[in-house]
């Protein structure tokens, strides 16, 4: 579990959005719109030094639920201790100060608030504590683990999302950094934009790319909702 190095002119890519419209946004949280990565790095380290887990065992755990991670990784004997644990952790990181990613606040500003929601792997208590943490304007609504059945890459979270704010997934887009939620959008029928740079661009399968938020732009209209250059 690590940032990757940014790869010089970073991939840009909005060609296969141009010209539609979409009626809702749905967004990741993490490292799509703030940048939880330092926090979550040094807890889940510290998870794995305590459980006696090889660090080089959470390089690939990205945008999965923790539940899937710990269960993964723990005997099953161990898996409710591995949670209570890792929440404990990482809500006490979000407690440290979280930062907003770059045209993350003007995004929100642009879109109407009840066509957006954030769709994430956090727990309700966690994902409140990273909102609180980064002073981020909250939307409506909001899809974390605890209330689907699956989490990403399984479609669940983001349908749940859709349905939430009353639009056809099929006329909504996924905004994420991961591979799994990539690959929950698209299960989802959903139109997708990958941001950011906690994964390498080869392991991201979307229809567009963007290094971050402040390259695109939501407008807002009639026919719906369109995405552009800034």
């Amino acid at each position: 579990m690590q940032r990757t190095q940014p790869r010089p002119g970073a991939l840009l890519d909005l060609d296969a959005l141009t010209g539609r419209t979409f009626d809702g946004v749905l967004f990741d949280m993490d490292g799509t719109l703030i940048d939880t990565m330092p926090g979550a790095v040094e807890a889940w380290h510290t998870w794995a030094a305590e459980f006696g887990v090889d660090p080089a065992a959470l390089a690939a755990v990205g945008g999965r639920p923790a539940a899937l991670i710990v269960g993964s990784l723990l005997p099953a004997e161990q898996v409710a201790a591995g949670m209570h644990r890792i929440h404990e952790l990482e809500t006490a990181q979000a407690d440290a100060g979280i930062d907003v990613l770059p045209g993350v606040t003007e995004a929100f500003t642009a879109l109407p608030a009840n066509r957006v929601a954030i769709v994430t792997s956090c727990t309700g208590p966690l994902l409140a504590a990273r909102i609180a943490g980064s002073g981020l304007r909250r939307p409506r609504e909001v899809v974390c683990v605890d209330d689907v059945a699956n989490g990403k890459p399984a479609p669940d979270p983001f349908l749940l999302g859709a349905h939430r704010i009353g639009v056809d997934p099929q006329r909504c887009l996924v905004v994420e950094d991961a591979p799994a939620g990539l690959a929950a959008g698209r299960a989802a029928g959903c139109a997708t934009l990958a941001v950011g740079d906690t994964h390498d661009h080869s392991e991201l399968e979307a229809d567009a790319y963007a290094p971050d938020l402040s390259h695109v732009q939501f407008l807002s209209g009639p026919a719906g909702i369109r995405v552009a250059l800034r």
